[in-house]
């Protein structure tokens, strides 16, 4: 609900501009990417994957609230959206980790395209409920983020009632689970070494979906409240999408997939640079999006699960979701500065062969490394 309402929160209603949306764009995946590597190290270590990925979740579910108090004042709006991501980097890892630990190695694609299947669920009914709360009282945004802390709640809950670590014949004992010293070796595999650095480069080019919609009502000019229902299209193309591309990667290979899902982000960087008249366009854009999703998120930590020992399960997924984050950093703030700078046409064009030149690059690395899994 929250992420849906945002970017048109910000630029909108608030008047920020695209150089200041991005900071807090890449000022969030900043303290991601910090937290996810303590996070899972932590869960590693203590072998408790539930109650850090829970208390990450209690964070980000407090800050809905933090978002009225601060109203439009800046430094407590980067304060609370740096604090968000810190609760979502603190539950990523760990319940990735859950998520690996209780599935069967041959199907840990078909597992991830689960959860991201139903992660994509709430993903849908979260915009629809905020695009009904914005129709009924228009402009009134604190009405969705009470809205959202309250779902947040329930949430909690089921996590805590019902989510369990996991089966006592695959944790270790605490004397043999990881630390620092023993995640910094992973970099000698180099098989897991091709994955952090192409996934790191991918990540440089790979626009936010709050940049992506903002350029498309640039093009589409529509009222602030049908915003959310662009994160609706974006998450019923995941949900259809996610199992699917699971298999697939299963079948043929993990790592061709997530490249395929980048070739996804090309076409909708070159959709948004040609003159939009009507909302088939629309649709296509926002579900090519959900298509990138359904071929890189689960696919990332299905691929890096299958080159990580159990131990170092969390803290390896970390790793990656560290290196992809500080990618994603230098994205956001790259690409705001460049549409304030220089036009949103300019830093489109610029994403555009930057990423195509990046698939080139990924594709000949992995020529010369052979197949991963």
């Amino acid at each position: 609900m929250v992420a849906s309402v945002l970017p048109v929160y910000l630029l909108v209603q608030l008047g920020l501009s695209p150089l200041a949306f991005g900071a807090l764009d890449g000022l969030s995946h900043g303290v991601t990417a910090l937290s996810r590597w303590v996070s899972g190290v932590a869960a590693d270590r203590w072998q408790r994957h539930k109650e850090v990925a829970l208390l990450g979740y209690s964070v980000s579910a407090v800050c809905r609230l933090a978002l009225i108090a601060v109203q439009g004042h800046l430094p407590g709006l980067a304060a609370v959206v740096a604090t968000d991501r810190l609760g979502k980097g603190i539950r990523t890892a760990p319940r990735d980790a859950l998520i690996s630990l209780s599935a069967p190695a041959a199907s840990l694609g078909q597992a991830f395209g689960i959860h991201r299947a139903l992660d994509a669920t709430g993903a849908m009914l979260g915009p629809l409920a905020a695009f009904a709360v914005l129709t009924v009282v228009p402009t009134r945004f604190d009405v969705v983020f009470v809205t959202a802390f309250s779902a947040a709640i329930i949430g909690l809950g089921v996590l805590a009632l019902f989510v369990q670590n996991a089966p006592a014949s695959t944790r270790l004992a605490q004397a043999d689970v990881s630390s620092l010293r023993a995640v910094l070796p992973l970099f000698g595999h180099a098989g897991f070494r091709r994955v952090v650095a192409i996934a790191s480069l991918l990540a440089l080019f790979t626009i936010g979906d709050g940049f992506v919609y903002l350029a498309l009502r640039d093009r589409v000019v529509f009222p602030p409240h049908l915003f959310p229902l662009l994160f609706v299209g974006t998450s019923v193309s995941y949900l259809l999408l996610a199992v699917p591309a699971g298999q697939l990667s299963d079948r043929f290979g993990r790592l061709p997939v997530f490249l395929t899902g980048h070739f996804a982000l090309v076409a909708i960087y070159g959709l948004l640079l040609q003159p939009l008249s009507s909302a088939g366009v629309i649709v296509v854009i926002v579900a090519l999006l959900g298509g990138y999703y359904a071929a890189t998120d689960g696919i990332i930590a299905a691929l890096s699960s299958g080159l990580l020992s159990p131990r170092t399960r969390g803290s390896g997924l970390a790793l990656v979701a560290t290196a992809t984050s500080l990618g994603r950093v230098v994205a956001s703030v790259l690409f705001g500065w460049c549409w304030t700078a220089f036009g949103r046409d300019v830093a489109l064009m610029v994403f555009m062969a930057a990423m195509a030149g990046s698939l080139i690059t990924a594709g000949i690395v992995l020529a010369r490394g052979g197949r991963l899994t």
